[in-house]
């Protein structure tokens, strides 16, 4: 009877000891791992000058109508969509050759230049009105949106004033690139 008891209970015994032996191994591999931690905290703490904020507060949370409601169908208009996308590829694909046949061919002639300049004023104006479209919705941000279309509209408007003025009174857009290529350093 003593052997048939002996085998369970030394297997209790060595159970309990290997659990044991396990809980003070882990807490002895936590114990040296949290200095660590807490200097890996305090360096990514220093690191941190400010709290953590969001630029821009979220946007207004409104549902408008039902679920069962149909999605509003927006009017149509020429200016958008395919002929807005071919337009701009046209002004992009524009630009190269008017790009490059005053530096290589070497002439200076001023209709070129004009050109050049109104069509990479137009195609700045198109890129930036892109991202004004894409990342200020009108839906959400009514005023901002207002607001950043006037601002580009009025530095279009002013940039082009600028580069007239740099085309009629000063050497060109075309020169000046000449000037600054062949320039050197002092």
């Amino acid at each position: 009877m003593a052997s048939i008891i002996r085998p369970a209970l030394l297997r209790q015994t060595a159970l309990a000891a290997s659990t044991r032996r396990a809980a003070t191994a882990t807490f002895t591999r936590q114990q040296l791992i949290r200095p660590t931690i807490a200097k890996d905290a305090a360096r990514v703490a220093g690191f941190h000058a400010s709290s953590r904020r969001s630029l821009l507060p979220p946007g207004p949370q409104v549902i408008k109508g039902s679920v069962n409601d149909p999605a509003p169908v927006p009017p149509t208009s020429s200016t958008h969509g395919s002929y807005h996308w071919t337009f701009e590829r046209l002004v992009a694909a524009g630009i190269i050759p008017l790009t490059l046949s005053p530096l290589a061919g070497s002439s200076l002639n001023p209709g070129l230049d004009a050109i050049l300049c109104s069509l990479l004023l137009v195609h700045c104006h198109l890129g930036i009105q892109s991202v004004i479209v894409d990342y200020v919705p009108t839906r959400e941000y009514p005023k901002s949106r207002k607001a950043s279309m006037w601002l580009l509209n009025s530095a279009t408007i002013l940039v082009g004033i600028g580069l007239y003025e740099f085309e009629t009174n000063d050497v060109g857009l075309t020169e000046a690139v000449k000037r600054i290529w062949k320039a050197s350093p002092q």
